[in-house]
């Protein structure tokens, strides 16, 4: 892939720069609630400005049925990232329309504008290819250039993400250089021992990297609501626990792999249980009961991992030579049930090892639990494209980069 400073080196000022970014940030109203996504590109769009670019940056936020929708404007992140820059960052109401071609045209050498957001046009995630062709035409008629540095949304095959780079001469920008580095050290030349966390809802998002993960890794510890399909597996009770009873099959034959290749699969203890799941919003206080994992109540939910499998699993992570962590213990937005991801981002800085955040609500939960960013090896903003990655997946967007 062509970097970004190459681009520069043959000459950006007075260009029309498009750097597809991923401001896709989750907000309550107009309020932003975590920016790191901004700040992680921030850099790249910087770089380009005090080169005398004229900066089009491009996102998407939120899942907009290809028209416009008040409450996925990208008009706070425009704001923020202003704030962030220390300039005036003008934004346009449209994405290719009228606005757009005015905005870009007033834009001075250096200057930055941000598009609407880029769902608002049902081409930008059409599956028939003619129709995203037209949407990435009209993207490229906007700017010269095209930087890739939106990481979040390069496993997707979208008009601004696949086609609009095969448009323009394109590079990557910083930040894919580097999420794509340290993905290359998860699977390449690994430090040993190679721990993998894994946590979140559904076990059916992270088969795919279990299944290449088996072959790489020399632990992998489960936790979050996925884990009670493995427990299930196994011939526990699991309550009204969030449970795939389809994805059983699957998980026992993983099971039975890691014990033939003597993977450490490591389940849960202990969980905290409930017969309410908690109120969200107002943090009001549960009821968690501690039980044993292989007796959890038939009326009552599994919410975090306990005492025990925190202690256990800090345990696994303090040799670690790698660890890949993606995914929440439990309930982490209550405090409550938020002890066993704490747990694990201490376990990860504890450890003297090399050690990733997998994105998603991990990088969200790494931010909300109040630790130090900088403390981790690495925190990376694309949960579902680091995931594909280590799946060994083929990503549209970092393939339109590499001709």
């Amino acid at each position: 892939m062509k970097t970004i400073d190459e681009l520069i080196q043959s000459g950006v000022e007075g260009k029309r720069v498009f750097v597809r970014a991923d401001l896709n940030v989750p907000l309550e109203g107009t309020t932003i609630t975590d920016d790191g996504r901004i700040r992680a590109v921030a850099p790249t769009i910087a770089k380009l400005a005090e080169a005398g670019a004229k900066v089009i940056v491009a996102s998407h936020l939120g899942r907009p049925k290809g028209a416009p929708e008040a409450r996925f404007s990208l008009a706070p992140a425009a704001a923020r990232l202003g704030e962030i820059l220390g300039k005036n960052v003008s934004f346009a109401t449209d994405t290719v329309g009228d606005s757009a071609k005015a905005t870009v045209a007033a834009l001075a050498n250096g200057e930055v504008t941000l598009l609407e957001n880029l769902r608002f046009n049902a081409g930008e995630t059409s599956k028939d290819d003619a129709e995203r062709g037209a949407f990435a035409d009209a993207l490229a008629a906007l700017a010269d250039l095209y930087v890739g540095d939106g990481f979040g949304a390069v496993h997707r095959k979208h008009a601004s993400v696949y086609d609009l780079p095969a448009r323009l001469p394109h590079a990557a920008g910083d930040l894919i250089a580097t999420e794509v580095g340290v993905l290359q050290k998860l699977t390449e030349d690994v430090a040993r021992p190679y721990v993998v966390v894994l946590g979140g809802a559904k076990v059916s998002d992270k088969l795919g990297v279990i299944d290449n993960l088996l072959e790489k890794a020399d632990r992998i510890l489960i936790g979050g609501g996925m884990s009670y399909t493995f427990l299930k597996a196994k011939g526990h009770e699991v309550g009204i626990s969030l449970l795939q009873e389809d994805q059983i099959p699957v998980c026992l034959e993983y099971l039975a792999r890691a014990e033939k290749r003597g993977v450490e699969f490591v389940l849960p203890v202990d969980v905290l249980v409930s017969a309410d799941f908690p109120d969200l919003k107002t943090k009001a206080p549960a009821n968690p009961e501690l039980v044993a994992s292989d007796a959890i109540p038939a009326d009552k939910e599994g919410l975090d991992i306990g005492p025990k499998t925190r202690e256990l699993y800090a345990s696994k992570l303090a040799d670690a030579g790698t660890v890949f962590w993606n995914g929440p213990m439990g309930v982490f937005e209550h405090p409550d049930y938020a002890n066993g991801t704490k747990a694990v981002a201490q376990g990860l800085l504890d450890s003297d090892g090399f050690t990733v955040v997998g994105g998603g609500d991990s990088a969200a939960a790494v931010r909300i639990l109040g630790f130090d960013e900088n403390a981790f090896g690495h925190i990376s903003t694309g949960g579902g494209a680091s995931l594909e990655y280590l799946e060994g997946k083929t990503l549209p967007g970092l393939a339109a980069l590499e001709d």
